[in-house]
């Protein structure tokens, strides 16, 4: 089991539409911790932490998001491994 992280900017219409709720819902599901944020220019910023295969398969989910969001893009990069103890929405 590989343990990884990674932080993604979510650009497009992606704030007021649940898209932090419905993260955070998939993250837990597949049992990653991590937070994901509202950024003052409009993106959503996910730090998520856990097996690199969960973390590929949010990532894949993020493409798309809840039906209410229009995802424009992705920008991923690497982080650090941290244990955290859950996911927040903040």
């Amino acid at each position: 089991m590989s343990q990884q992280g990674n932080q993604i900017i979510v650009h497009g219409r992606v704030q007021m539409v649940g898209f932090r709720y419905a993260t955070a819902q998939q993250a837990l599901q597949l049992g990653l911790t991590g937070h994901a944020i509202n950024l003052k220019n409009g993106d959503v910023e996910v730090q998520i932490f856990g097996d690199k295969t969960e973390l590929d398969k949010l990532i894949i989910w993020l493409r798309e998001g809840p039906d209410t969001a229009q995802v424009d893009a992705l920008e991923i990069s690497a982080l650090d491994y941290k244990m955290l103890s859950s996911f927040t929405q903040g």
